[in-house]
């Protein structure tokens, strides 16, 4: 046993991630530069809530506000009914670094081990940042046994490992859109393009990263089911900034559709790159920079014609879930209104929601019993920011085409002079597609 807790203080002493705390003591974390939540009035013992994951990333930096601002709201409305006790939330976050070019696995797992072993948390949202990082975690979280809902990592393979070894992950929840429901989004997008304007040749540019890969593949294998022209299929390295050698094979191959698959801030470059060299195609696909409602002047102005994912609805407004719409002028009162320009198109949604299903799966549950929590979080159905959460058997939450029967991915296509106008699904559309003027 003395043995046992050596190694953990040696662990805690070796590790050197900062972490920070909001709650009854709050401080934001340095890394996502964001104001400290007020004291809550509530006098219980916290519950605590751990958000250990790559605060300086755009998505890390809003889904921990996001996180925040739930809690503060939770809070301030009473806090947390635990077996008739009311108890307050308290957010304890540690930045794992992991979207950071060049920053290892291991880096990441052990700011995780840090913060389970200092602050005890009663659960953990958004989590791991990368899909390689979560596929990691979960051996941990399982001998933790601590509830645990991701926010941004999309790899399947989450959900295989839980449905071949349940009891040992059971823990392990996902609330963001998966790479699989990504591919049926632009799968069902470019069938649109396709029956619209006659498209049938794309040239795909993804991340080099498990979940961007794993996307470009599944839907190389939809264009080439449904008599599509792959032009060219390239990778890249995360931080990369020069996209020129792709768009020239797509601008020879005559691709009508080019399509980028990027999380990191460096791929905003494709866009300019892309109207440079007079590349005669559609981009439409994910680039994170381009998704926020500033992003056009951050451009200047060279997105129109652009469409883009929000992965998950609550940044990108939609009249048809007003929980959206109420969080985007809730996030703009808090945090300022340029905060709320910049909104992340991953994680700011689901992450807010997290904590409201997390507070009613422990007020159903009674208790702090992980096993108990586990068992209330499966019986979710909450109408949320993001649309009707429900988690599937292997503890993902259902994405579809009807905000009224599941949660909601969106494309939308930037407008002069500067508009987000929703394109797709068709319950949410604001518009059809229009080709860009260079087209």
């Amino acid at each position: 046993m003395k043995k046992k807790v050596l190694s953990m203080l040696l662990v805690v002493l070796l590790l050197l991630p900062v972490i920070s705390m909001i709650g009854c003591a709050p401080q934001a974390a340095p890394a996502a530069d964001t104001p400290a939540a007020p004291v809550a009035p509530v006098k219980g013992d916290p519950i605590v809530i751990a958000v250990p994951t790559a605060l300086g990333s755009i998505e890390g930096r809003d889904g921990f506000r996001a996180i925040m601002m739930a809690a503060e709201e939770i809070n301030d409305a009473g806090g947390v009914s635990v077996g008739g006790e009311q108890r307050p939330f308290e957010v304890v976050s540690i930045d794992t670094r992991e979207h950071e070019p060049g920053i290892p696995v291991h880096d990441a797992l052990a700011a995780l081990e840090r913060i389970i072993l200092t602050e005890e948390p009663h659960a953990i949202l958004f989590g791991a940042f990368r899909s390689e990082v979560l596929l990691a975690s979960m051996d941990i979280i399982a001998e933790h046994r601590i509830p645990y809902i991701a926010t941004t990592a999309m790899t399947p393979e989450m959900e295989r490992k839980i449905a071949e070894n349940y009891d040992k992950y059971k823990y392990i929840f996902r609330m963001c859109l998966n790479a699989p429901y990504f591919v049926q989004y632009l799968s069902q997008l470019m069938g649109h393009l396709g029956e619209q304007f006659g498209f049938n040749k794309a040239y795909i540019l993804a991340q080099d990263v498990l979940w961007a890969r794993g996307t470009g593949a599944g839907l190389e294998k939809f264009f080439k089911e449904n008599g599509w022209e792959v032009v060219g299929f390239d990778t890249y390295p995360t931080g990369a900034a020069d996209f020129s050698s792709s768009l020239t094979k797509a601008k020879i191959g005559g691709a009508q559709v080019v399509v980028p698959i990027f999380d990191m801030p460096q791929s905003g470059i494709l866009v300019k790159q892309a109207r440079d060299m007079e590349v005669p195609a559609l981009v439409a696909g994910f680039i994170s920079p381009a998704a926020p409602e500033n992003a056009w002047e951050v451009f200047d102005g060279e997105l129109d014609g652009l469409i883009n994912f929000i992965f998950e609805i609550g940044p990108l407004p939609v009249e048809a879930v007003p929980e959206s719409m109420e969080f985007n002028r809730r996030f703009g009162e808090k945090f300022g209104e340029d905060a709320r320009l910049s909104l992340a198109g991953h994680a700011p949604g689901p992450s807010y929601d997290s904590v409201y299903v997390l507070k009613e799966a422990i007020e159903r549950a009674g208790s702090l019993d992980a096993d108990a929590i586990v068992e209330e979080l499966k019986k979710t159905d909450h109408n949320g920011v993001i649309g009707r959460i429900r988690f599937n058997e292997n503890h993902q939450v259902i994405y579809g085409l009807d905000p009224a029967e599941a949660a909601l991915g969106a494309a939308f296509q930037w407008r002069a002079p500067g508009v987000r106008v929703p394109i797709f699904p068709e319950l949410i559309a604001e518009d059809t597609i229009q080709l860009p003027p260079y087209m």
